[in-house]
C-alpha cells in the first residue's frame, strides 16, 4: 500500500461519526483558482492546470471510499473557448495524460467515468480518450465520477428543449404532458448512468457565483465556498465541506419542525 493510501484512509476515518445517511450522495465541485495559484508564484497559468489536475486523484478516491453516488467535477466550460490558444491546448493536454494515466486507477477503485457536455468542438483525440474510458469503465459499480468538459448548463437545458421539441413534432408526447421530470430526463445527467441532483456543490478560490454549472440540477444543493485555490484544496477540505453540508438542515421548502 502506498503512502497516499494510508493517508487517505487515515483521513476517512476522521469521518466516522457522519453517518452515510448524513452525507451527500453526489458532490459537485467548480474546480476554481488554478490561474491565480500559478499567478501567486510567478507560473504560467497551465502550471496551475497542472498542480490542479494532480489534487484530482486524491478527491476522486476519497469520494469513492467514502460511498458517494457520484462526483461531477466542472473542468472545461463552453465559455473557456475564449481563452489564449495556448492554454486551451494545454488543457487539453492534460485531459489526454489524465484520462490515460488514470484510466486503470478509476479501474481499481470501482469507479465509472462519463462526460457531461456537448462532443462537438472537442478534438478527435480528446473524444476518443472519453470514449475509451467511458468503455472501459461503463460496467464499474461504484463511484461515478462526471467530467463536465465542453459543458454549459444553458446549452445542456436548450438541448434538451431541442430534443423535447422534436418529440412533440414527431407527435410522441403532447406539450401539456411536459413535467419537471421530461425535462430532467432529457438533460446530460439522465445517464446512462443516470446521476442524482447534486446535494452539495463545492466552490474553490472564494468565489460566490455558479458560472454556469448544473443550473437545472443544483435548485436544492447545499453550497460551500473556500477560499482556497483548487490546487491546494485536499482530502482535509473535502471532510470540512461534507461536515458543513451534515450540520445543515435540508428542508426544501417545509417547516422545520424543531420550529414548528
Amino acid at each position: 500500500m502506498t503512502q497516499m493510501s494510508v493517508d487517505l484512509r487515515t483521513e476517512s476515518e476522521a469521518l466516522a461519526d457522519v453517518p452515510p445517511q448524513r452525507r451527500p450522495r453526489h458532490i459537485a465541485i467548480i474546480m476554481d483558482g488554478n490561474g491565480r495559484w500559478a499567478r501567486e508564484r510567478d507560473l504560467p497559468r497551465i502550471a496551475g492546470h497542472k498542480a490542479g489536475a494532480r489534487g484530482v486523484r486524491d478527491i476522486v478516491t476519497e469520494c469513492a471510499r467514502l460511498g458517494l453516488k457520484a462526483l461531477t467535477l466542472y473542468s472545461f466550460s463552453l465559455e473557456n473557448w475564449k481563452r489564449p490558444q495556448d492554454e486551451i491546448s494545454g488543457l487539453m493536454s492534460l485531459y489526454l495524460e489524465y484520462l490515460g494515466k488514470e484510466r486503470q486507477e478509476l479501474l481499481d477503485n470501482n469507479i465509472r467515468f462519463v462526460q457531461l457536455g456537448r462532443r462537438e468542438g472537442l478534438p478527435p483525440n480528446v473524444l476518443a480518450a472519453v470514449d475509451d474510458t467511458m468503455a472501459a469503465t461503463e460496467h464499474a459499480t461504484g463511484l461515478t465520477l462526471a467530467l463536465a468538459l465542453n459543458y454549459g448548463s444553458r446549452a445542456e437545458i436548450t438541448d434538451a428543449m431541442r430534443a423535447i421539441a422534436n418529440k412533440v413534432q414527431r407527435g410522441e408526447i403532447k406539450p401539456d404532458q411536459i413535467t419537471e421530470e421530461t425535462i430532467s430526463n432529457h438533460l446530460y445527467t439522465a445517464g446512462p448512468p443516470a446521476l442524482p441532483d447534486p446535494d452539495l456543490l463545492i466552490r474553490t478560490a472564494g468565489e460566490m457565483r455558479v458560472s454556469n454549472y448544473l443550473l437545472w440540477q443544483i435548485s436544492y444543493a447545499e453550497i460551500h465556498v473556500t477560499p482556497k485555490h483548487w490546487p491546494d484544496f485536499g482530502v482535509e477540505d473535502l471532510h470540512i465541506a461534507i461536515r458543513d453540508y451534515a450540520a445543515r438542515n435540508r428542508r426544501f421548502g417545509a417547516l422545520d419542525e424543531s420550529n414548528t
